[in-house]
């Protein structure tokens, strides 16, 4: 199959468009390292684009039973760390939703339940890494602290150290190369570092007074509890987050290509918000979903697995005056959704892992994939060759630049996505968004054109009939 760069078929107009687009996009990124912090901004812009509580749309059908929904938007949060937005369109609910779905955590450090430890007259904070990592990565990086914090009291403390210029910055120390040798040259690659040091260094200065143990602990307690009101159990209920410190960059001489932490899958979850945001009614109700915990199999009361999306979907259902199981079950299997995830584009340091003719480049438009899984498609969501037609048909239509492929050769890897809960409901899903170099680093590469084209794909395939 023929593969074309984006770069070589838009406009001069376009290239403004684009370069428009991924200022905002980068803007996203900056704004939202953790899944609550891209919730939350979430909400911000659907609220300033005419989208409203499902609450509040419940309680106008109360008061006037007649009242249009039609074109009327919606959102429904969950947690804090889930969302979904949705446009209703012109035929019943029950006829089937047209779904985008995207998840907003990345790989990561999480603070461990008790993370303050004094050891050799520093304090570090123990972690639990999130995801898959290669834990090196992680190592002699600026970090900053982002998360929540829930005090004795129960009130709410939100934390984001390490962004700001006169904000302190975290790391996690490496051994330097000349003490190497025996201690860490002969690991494998990824015992290189290992989980246990993955340690935050945290403070040095210790507290003044008469000679007692842990004395720099102490002095980092102080500090917490003078500028923070924190006492050292309140960890206990917090979930704080060590996320690489910084901005995103452009990236190249042409700065055609992006560069920051959180792109999987924060790009896709952007792409489908700008898509339904500029939608007018649809024919289909139009939804995009933002999940949690898809890096850790999507288990979890936030996730896809979790009964939130079908719960949201009776309400939405019962929005309409429709009450019964059925309804719900007609709905779901007589919809259609793209799992919006990225790929992994073929690496031009590391070409040997990809099989050259299945593997997407950066900067040649929007990527579907069949099936993700491992080995022998294991775990993966194989996609059916009638609706992969139907996808492909509304990408050519509109002009979409599209490239397919695979997750490396056969048996060197693998992945996967949402795609598998989201078809266990009864859907058709495949998966497609854009393909990313150096996927789940602390600074992960993605081409300017492909967010432009994705989020031209989403608005497609949301408008198709």
């Amino acid at each position: 199959m023929r593969r074309e760069s984006v770069w070589n078929v838009v406009t001069d107009d376009d290239r403004a468009k684009i370069e428009v687009l991924s200022m905002e996009y980068r803007k996203y990124l900056d704004a939202a390292k953790t899944e609550r912090e891209a919730v939350e901004l979430t909400e911000r812009m659907a609220i300033a684009n005419g989208f409203v509580r499902l609450e509040e749309l419940e309680r106008l059908a109360q008061e006037d039973p007649g009242i249009e929904l039609k074109g009327r938007r919606g959102y429904i949060k969950n947690k804090e760390k889930n969302i979904l937005l949705f446009i209703i369109g012109s035929r019943p609910l029950r006829d089937g939703f047209r779904m985008i779905g995207s998840h907003v955590d990345s790989p990561r450090l999480d603070l461990k339940p008790n993370p303050i430890v004094e050891k050799e007259k520093l304090t570090i904070l123990k972690t639990h890494y999130y995801g898959g990592i290669k834990k090196y990565h992680f190592a002699n990086v600026p970090l900053a602290l982002h998360g929540v914090l829930f005090r004795r009291d129960g009130s709410m403390l939100k934390i984001s150290i390490g962004e700001d210029g006169d904000d302190p910055v975290f790391t996690v120390n490496d051994l330097l190369v000349h003490l190497a040798q025996k201690e860490q040259y002969e690991r494998k690659m990824p015992e290189v570092i290992k989980g246990e040091e993955l340690n935050i260094l945290f403070s040095s200065i210790p507290e003044k007074g008469p000679s007692a143990k842990d004395k720099v602990k102490h002095m980092a307690l102080r500090i917490l509890h003078e500028r923070y009101g924190i006492e050292e159990e309140d960890f206990v209920s917090s979930e704080i987050e060590a996320v690489p410190a910084g901005k995103s960059r452009n990236v190249g001489i042409d700065s055609s290509m992006i560069g920051a932490y959180g792109q999987d899958d924060r790009i896709c979850a952007f792409s489908s918000i700008e898509a339904i945001m500029s939608l007018g009614v649809p024919e289909y109700t139009s939804l995009a979903f933002l999940a949690d915990k898809e890096e850790t199999h999507s288990e979890g009361n936030t996730a896809m697995q979790s009964n939130f999306f079908p719960w949201a979907i009776s309400r939405l259902l019962a929005l309409q005056g429709e009450h019964s199981n059925l309804s719900v079950m007609d709905a779901l299997m007589r919809s259609k959704a793209l799992s919006s995830d990225v790929g992994a584009a073929l690496n031009p340091t590391f070409p040997k892992v990809h099989e050259e003719n299945n593997a997407p480049r950066i900067g040649n438009g929007i990527y579907i994939q069949k099936y993700s899984g491992t080995r022998g498609k294991y775990e993966a969501s194989d996609a059916n060759a009638e609706f992969i037609s139907e996808v492909r048909k509304i990408f050519n239509d509109n002009g979409i630049v599209w490239q397919t492929g695979e997750m490396g050769k056969v048996d060197e890897g693998g992945g996967g996505t949402i795609a598998k809960y989201m078809a266990r409901l009864g859907m058709e899903v495949l998966d497609a968004g854009p393909a990313l170099i150096s996927m789940h680093s602390c600074f992960e590469i993605s081409s300017k054109a492909d967010l432009w084209m994705t989020v031209r794909a989403y608005r497609a395939f949301y408008e198709a009939t």
